[in-house]
């Protein structure tokens, strides 16, 4: 039964960054079909629609896929099936209603966003192209988190993966037949590719419906072993799947509702500046969109590693191992910052030729995402401090200090932006973040009693070794512009993979002749090494 969860939970994580990593690396030639207006455009439409879709969905899957494994273990099968066919129906009716919400609000949304002059209408309708979407994914996620509650994992990984790629095929696809052979505008372009959300959730949709058909039969024979001896309502139902799903809806609505506030002021503040108006959106397509992709690579990858710690967290709490629960949460934040830390700092230091290779050589573009990579630190220790909370069953402090964060990010927003232009932006992202993870770092400690004066000193050393690879990587990075230009995508790509090899290098040399690297991923790193027979350094560095 555990090398089943372990094997499911592998699958689903798989599945989720690979999805992911698709995600990401559409951008390429998304921006070389569209341009800077038109992500400009798609980012109008696109950060709103995470925020409803994020209150819509966001902690569904989870939520059902604990219930049903709850009274699955207890072989209430029927309960399970209950809640299946009464959630169907209140997921389309909230989709719907969401999609309505946002359709008939995309107007107000569009004028608070500030467009350019001429503008407003165009992002009125690429607002509600992307509306669509809201009615099919809730009702898809309640079907992955039924499945997931059967220990049956395989499902939601093909159904991401899948909508991910339908989705970023008829964007690419759709948008550049418009502009090359419909002779389209850019607004209809851009709307065929928020559209894409609705046409990938189909896409993934009937995977689902695919995998029902098969396994049905199976899940009709275990409603024969049902016991029939639990009676639950479903106001009972749905009030225990709301106190399971509402913490991840505030950790799912973070991000974007820090993007929104950006989306609403960004743009006005620089202009008061005296900006133009036409460069003030181009920074704001820079920083919520063309940055932001690229800065939320590491955090998805260490974000996703560190959770698989959780459970642990949870167990240990659960049973009152104090040990075991300093342990794994000196694990967590460890993990965290060695993977997160270098990839950040390696991310800032490597801006320019990064920016080209993704998108074009642009000054301001280079200078956003030099300021805004190291904040993929802060994103990351927030989404995992927010999990830890989870996990010791303190999840309702996350409302607060989600509260905080954003109440500090609004406050200082426009006056940091127009002292530091569009980095005070950014500045007041990572201010808005920290106070948050404080919160969550204080309840953290007070609740599960946990120290973290190990955390710090091991900090010290990730650091240390995090300076030396950033010296290696500047010296490799200054070596190679001598004849290399950051100008031009081929000759950023080599600059990139030559630099990010020589910092990798040095920093997990660092790593495994301290015995850090061993401490933190064990057998995994053992693994690597027999396998490219290095020599094994274990004990250099105290547990």
């Amino acid at each position: 039964m555990q090398s089943k969860l372990l094997r499911g939970t592998f699958i689903l994580t798989l599945g989720t960054i690979l999805s992911k990593v698709i995600g990401l690396i559409y951008v390429i030639p998304f921006y070389q079909i569209v341009g800077k207006h038109g992500t400009q455009l798609y980012s109008y439409g696109y950060v709103p629609y995470t925020i409803f879709i994020s209150i819509a969905t966001a902690g569904v899957p989870l939520a059902v896929s604990k219930f049903i494994a709850k009274y699955n273990a207890l072989e209430e099968y029927a309960v399970g099936r209950k809640l299946f066919k009464s959630g169907l129906m209140v997921m389309s009716l909230t989709g719907f209603a969401a999609f309505l919400i946002m359709y008939l609000a995309a107007p107000l949304l569009a004028e608070m966003s500030n467009p350019g002059k001429g503008q407003l209408d165009d992002v009125v309708t690429v607002m509600r192209a992307v509306s669509f979407a809201l009615i099919l994914v809730p009702f898809m996620s309640l079907i992955r988190g039924y499945f997931q509650g059967h220990q049956s994992m395989g499902p939601s990984a093909a159904s991401q993966v899948v909508e991910q790629i339908v989705r970023i095929l008829f964007t690419l696809v759709g948008a550049y037949v418009v502009l090359k052979f419909l002779s389209g505008s850019m607004v209809t372009a851009v709307s065929v590719a928020t559209f894409a959300a609705f046409v990938g959730a189909i896409g993934g949709l009937a995977v689902l419906f695919w995998y029902w058909y098969k396994r049905k039969p199976y899940l009709d024979e275990l409603l024969e072993k049902d016991k029939g001896t639990v009676n639950i309502s479903l106001k009972e139902i749905y009030k225990e799947i709301f106190i399971y799903a509402a913490p991840f809806v505030f950790v799912g609505i973070a991000n974007p509702l820090f993007q929104l506030i950006d989306q609403f002021t960004l743009t006005k503040a620089l202009v008061e500046m005296g900006t133009s108006k036409k460069l003030a959106d181009t920074a704001f397509g820079i920083l919520n969109f063309e940055s932001h992709k690229i800065v939320i690579i590491p955090v998805s990858l260490a974000t996703a590693f560190s959770l698989t710690l959780v459970p642990s967290i949870t167990k240990a709490y659960v049973e009152n191992d104090r040990k075991n629960l300093t342990n794994q949460l000196n694990q967590t934040f460890q993990v965290l910052l060695f993977l997160t830390l270098p990839a950040a700092i390696g991310l800032s230091l490597l801006a320019e030729p990064v920016y080209t290779a993704f998108y074009e050589h642009d000054t301001l573009g280079t200078q956003v995402l030099g300021a805004y990579a190291p904040v993929a630190i802060l994103f990351s220790l927030y989404s995992v401090t927010a999990a830890i909370m989870q996990g010791i069953n303190e999840q309702r402090y996350t409302i607060l200090s989600l509260l905080v964060g954003l109440l500090v990010k609004l406050s200082l927003n426009i006056p940091l932006v127009k002292m530091f232009e569009t980095r005070g932006a950014v500045l007041a992202t990572a201010i808005g973040y920290s106070a948050s993870i404080i919160i969550n770092l204080i309840v953290i400690k007070y609740f599960s009693r946990y120290q973290y004066r190990f955390v710090w000193r091991r900090s010290l050393l990730i650091i240390i070794f995090a300076g030396c690879m950033w010296a290696g990587t500047e010296f490799m990075f200054k070596f190679l512009t001598l004849f290399l230009s950051p100008a031009s995508k081929m000759q950023s790509v080599l600059i990139i993979l030559i630099s990010a090899f020589a910092g990798a290098a040095i920093y997990f040399y660092l790593g495994l002749k301290s015995g850090l690297a061993t401490r933190l991923f064990g057998n995994r790193i053992e693994r690597v090494l027999t396998k490219f027979k290095l020599p094994r350094r274990r004990q250099s560095v105290e547990n």
